[in-house]
């Protein structure tokens, strides 16, 4: 198994980044998110995973180890092969995707160019309870992730309540799980509405 990568950057598109080590050249489906941060650099470490099929051998690789573990969860996910979990982490960083995960935010992933709602509903499904037990693999704010998996009964209903309103749940909940579970629903949804409405969040 080839774990990374490090070498001159030989090229890159829109879906994939060649890096040369030794001679060799890479080819690396990656996403836009691994693109712009290699994109002008002229040496790059990715981290990559090895795709071994009946018809086809592809390498992927990614700018960081969340977005590499991010990717490999989503596949693992029935009907969500590497081109669903590329579009996917292309729109919505690792973070992004596992508080939309955890929080159930549905609309999060329809949002995705060819994600349908069924494909959404099955990514929440199925990963909502791995997102909780194994969060700090995915992600390095994982106490955001693993209070609105766990949330308790006046944050979620502060998030609710915020859905309500217009924003996403991934969105409340990051910035609910931040709060002290001991405040009031009404005090929560303030201090909510004052972040997120400041453009600072």
């Amino acid at each position: 198994m080839i774990y990374s990568l490090t070498g001159r950057v030989a090229a890159v598109t829109p879906e994939m980044i060649v890096i040369e080590c030794a001679g060799v050249g890479y080819a690396c489906k990656t996403t836009l998110y691994t693109v712009g941060e290699i994109q002008g650099r002229e040496t790059a470490t990715l981290y990559t995973y090895l795709a071994v099929r009946e018809d086809a051998v592809e390498l992927f690789g990614f700018a960081s180890t969340e977005e590499l573990e991010c990717f490999k969860l989503l596949t693992t996910v029935s009907g969500v092969g590497a081109k669903y979990a590329l579009a996917i982490l292309s729109g919505m960083t690792p973070d992004q995707t596992a508080l939309a995960i955890a929080s159930e935010d549905v609309k999060a992933f329809t949002k995705v160019k060819g994600v349908g709602s069924k494909i959404a509903q099955r990514i929440v499904m199925e990963l909502k309870d791995k997102i909780a037990k194994d969060y700090s693999r995915i992600s390095p704010t994982g106490s955001d992730i693993h209070s609105a998996a766990n949330p308790s009964s006046n944050a979620h209903d502060a998030i609710m309540a915020l859905a309500v309103l217009g924003y996403s749940q991934s969105e409340a909940a990051s910035c609910i799980g931040r709060m002290d579970p001991g405040l009031s629903v009404d005090d929560m949804i303030r201090r909510a509405l004052k972040e997120l409405s400041s453009g600072k969040f």
